[in-house]
This record gives C-alpha cells, sequence and structure tokens, in this order.
C-alpha cells in the first residue's frame, strides 16, 4: 500500500504537468451528474457536495447531485455502470466499494466496469472506546475480555466485521460484533455506553482530542497520525488492514482527456486547504490524498482481487 500511495502521489504531479493543456481544452457536453453514495447530511455527502460548489465556481461546469445510497456504494455501482461515459456520469464511493463490497455481491460487475477518477482523502480508521472506561491500549480491552467482559464491537460494513473476528481470533476473545449503519452510528453506540468500542474512520478525531475517546489501535497498515503510539492491526496480528480512501469513479471508457481534467480539477479543489471542501478534508481526515491514473486503477484492482483472501480467512 505504501509503494500504490508514493507511486499515485507521483502519478499526480505528472498528470498535472502533462495533462493541463488537454483539462484546459476539455469542458462537459452538459450538467455533470454527481452520484453520491452516502446519506444526505453525512460528512461525506457534504465532501461531495462542497467539491461540486466549488468546482462549478472555479470552471464553470454544472453539477446535479443526486444521492445513490446502500449496499456499501454497490447500487451506486450497478446504477452507474451502463450511464454515457462521456464524462457527464461520474460517483463518489470508498476504494471498499469497488473492492470487498463488489466482490461479496457478486453482481455481474468488476472494478474493470469503471474508471477511477481520483481520490479525495484517506481514512484515519481507529479502534476507539470511551476514555472513561480506563483503557489506554488495546492490551486492555483483551485483558477485559480473558476476565469475562463481554466487548460489544461496532462495525460499519462487512470488511470490517471480518477484521473485528479476525483481531478476535489473534488475541483469542471472542468478540460481540455489532454491525450499524455509518461512522457516525458507531461512534454514537460508544458514546451512549451501547458499543464498547468500535472502527471509526476519523470521526473520532475530536473527540481523541478532547480526551473523551481514545484511539486503542490503528486499524490501517500505517500508524494513525493522531496516535501514532497505538498499534495497527498487523502488530496485533492480523495481516489484513482497513486502508481505503474515498473516490470518484465513472462508467468505463470516459475519454482520457474528459478523466484528466477531471481529475486535475477534484485533486486542485481538495488539495487546497482554503476551499471549503479542502478544509473540511484536512479538519476530519488529516488533509487530502489523490490518487490518479494506473496507480488508482491497480489499486482498485487489488482491492477487489485481496477480497477473496479476506473472506476465505473470515470463514476459516
Amino acid at each position: 500500500m505504501n509503494r500504490i500511495l508514493k507511486a499515485g502521489v507521483a502519478a499526480l504531479g505528472l498528470a498535472i504537468i502533462s495533462t493541463g493543456a488537454l483539462a484546459a481544452d476539455w469542458a462537459p457536453p452538459g450538467p455533470i451528474k454527481m452520484m453520491i453514495a452516502f446519506r444526505a447530511g453525512g460528512g461525506a455527502d457534504t465532501q461531495a457536495r462542497l467539491i461540486a460548489e466549488a468546482l462549478e465556481a472555479q470552471m464553470g461546469w454544472k453539477f446535479i447531485p443526486e444521492q445513490v445510497t446502500g449496499k456499501g456504494g454497490v447500487n451506486l455501482l450497478a446504477t452507474m455502470k451502463d450511464q454515457p461515459n462521456d464524462g457527464t456520469v461520474i460517483g463518489i464511493v470508498v476504494t471498499e466499494s469497488v473492492g470487498y463490497n463488489l466482490a461479496a455481491a457478486n453482481a455481474g460487475i468488476t472494478p474493470a466496469d469503471f474508471i477511477g477518477i481520483s481520490t479525495t482523502a484517506g481514512f484515519q480508521m481507529g479502534i476507539v472506546s470511551l476514555s472513561s472506561k480506563g483503557w489506554t491500549t488495546f492490551a486492555d480491552v483483551v485483558a477485559a475480555a480473558k476476565g469475562g467482559q463481554e466487548i460489544r464491537f461496532g462495525v460499519m460494513s462487512p470488511k470490517l466485521a471480518d477484521l473485528a473476528y479476525l483481531l478476535g481470533k489473534a488475541q483469542g476473545v471472542d468478540f460481540n460484533i455489532v454491525s450499524v449503519k455509518g461512522g457516525k452510528a458507531v461512534m454514537n453506540g460508544v458514546n451512549a455506553g451501547d458499543l464498547d468500542i468500535g472502527f471509526m474512520a476519523g470521526i473520532q478525531a475530536k473527540g481523541v482530542a478532547a480526551g473523551d475517546l481514545v484511539n486503542l489501535a490503528s486499524g490501517l497498515s500505517t500508524p494513525l497520525n493522531q496516535t501514532p503510539d497505538a498499534p495497527t492491526l498487523a502488530d496485533l496480528g492480523v495481516s489484513f488492514n482497513s486502508d481505503g480512501y474515498f473516490v470518484f469513479v465513472g462508467p468505463a471508457g470516459i475519454p482520457a482527456d474528459a478523466r484528466d481534467a477531471l481529475a486535475q480539477a477534484i485533486a486542485g479543489v481538495v488539495s487546497d486547504e482554503t476551499t471549503k471542501a479542502g478544509g473540511i478534508i484536512k479538519k476530519a481526515f488529516g488533509g487530502s490524498a489523490t490518487i490518479t491514473g494506473d496507480a488508482l486503477t491497480t489499486l482498485m484492482a487489488n482491492d477487489y482481487s485481496d477480497a477473496g483472501a479476506l473472506m476465505d480467512a473470515a470463514g476459516e
């Protein structure tokens, strides 16, 4: 993953240099339908709408946001598959949508049916609890579980449920894995005492900074920015992780000049912290992470192919 991310950053730099003229020459032949795989009013929906607002102001393009939610982004992908591929239909999902969720759905579509345009931000996925529980490390949670305490572990996707199961297996404990809808529901459950720990993908940052929440572990292949001393899943005996990004995709076959123009414009907005979109991404995720071109194609394909290995491991 580190190699792919570095390659993606390099690819983005090359794209900005080499496709500037193409991007300047391309204009959408009509309004751009922006499909959004997240519930209205949430953080991801707000991010998408602020990006559209900035692009309308900077580029003069017209956007029509449209909610297409359900099945972890798979409903959006199924709807998008046969839409026009002239750059007038794009959608924001997460890389997990085009990876694990698409593989699990067995819906007859694959990442090859779509083209990656640009990521916007990576997740800061932590395993979080209330500070008031007195746990300061994940080892404290494991000790509580081995002492007979039921640990209710909140997750918001099947992939995270698999990771929670494998984490318990690696640590020799059985978690009560509770599936809820969205990261906010996980945080609300933890804050209310209905959940003991849970995966949160950046939404916990304010609570951690205030001392109300604690990141007990990183769900990523790398340490968390806010809590770099928290162990990763690999440190805890799990060879998989929840690395992922928000990503704009379109139907396969979008012309290169359209893809490059869209990617350059989106990456420019989210990387500029003076824009509302860039500001919210900085606040929620620590800054933008833009991967485009061949590196993004590789990332999406790898996420899809790796999903089977995770499912197999969780099924043993």
